[in-house]
């Protein structure tokens, strides 16, 4: 069962979210804020899977109260929803620490993948939303420097770093690489693991940050 916490501040909109999800044998409301100030008290307070974060809301704005959930110990997995798709609110988004990126005019069911997504750990955005949305709020290193951070990964795992940096999934990835999706998967724990992320979505903010992956190249 995945825990949700609906933050957002129109009552219909929380009130379709929970309807939706109440659906689904596997997702479960557990409870809903009208404002970020809310959303970081309710989330310290149901501890949820995921929680679901509206941009524009009042108090506190969904990117900072994003910043403040994260920042807890364990703490869940936010999945970014918005009537924007403005380029900033993306990177911004994913720099406050957000796993996912959607609108909120996307079919249900892929709200539904979408929550999913992040519950498993993996990094999800809308379609509309490409990497160029991401490289165009980074400040990269020069073309041809690593970062320090970068030194503890094998040249395999920078591999993977490029791979998921460009938006591919573990099946893509095995495909190019000719790996298994199994050894793939592993891999990208690996990458997690030895610089601090907590998913995906971090971990294309730092390969674009240090030069991994460039506008327009690789």
């Amino acid at each position: 069962m995945i825990s949700v916490l609906v933050a957002d501040d129109q009552a219909l909109v929380r009130a379709g979210f929970r309807v939706l999800l109440e659906t689904q044998d596997d997702l479960r409301v557990v409870a809903e804020a009208q404002d970020g100030a809310e959303a970081v008290s309710l989330a310290r307070q149901h501890r949820p899977d995921v929680v679901l974060m509206d941009i524009r809301m009042p108090v506190l704005d969904g990117l900072e109260a994003t910043r403040r959930v994260v920042a807890e110990p364990d703490p869940p997995k936010v999945l970014v929803l918005t009537t924007f798709d403005g380029d900033a609110y993306v990177y911004d988004a994913l720099k406050a620490g957000a796993s996912g990126f959607l609108l909120k005019s996307v079919p249900p069911e892929q709200l539904l993948h979408g929550i999913r997504s992040c519950a498993a750990g993996d990094a999800l955005l809308a379609p509309v939303v490409t990497r160029r949305l991401i490289e165009q709020f980074v400040n990269r290193l020069p073309p041809g420097r690593t970062a320090p951070q970068l030194e503890v990964l094998t040249a395999r795992e920078l591999d993977i770093l490029r791979e998921v940096a460009r938006g591919h999934s573990n099946a893509e990835i095995a495909a190019e690489l000719y790996l298994s999706e199994a050894t793939v998967k592993t891999h990208v724990s690996r990458v997690l693991q030895k610089l601090g992320l907590r998913d995906r979505a971090q971990a294309v903010v730092v390969a674009y940050e240090t030069g991994v992956v460039t506008a327009g190249g690789g």
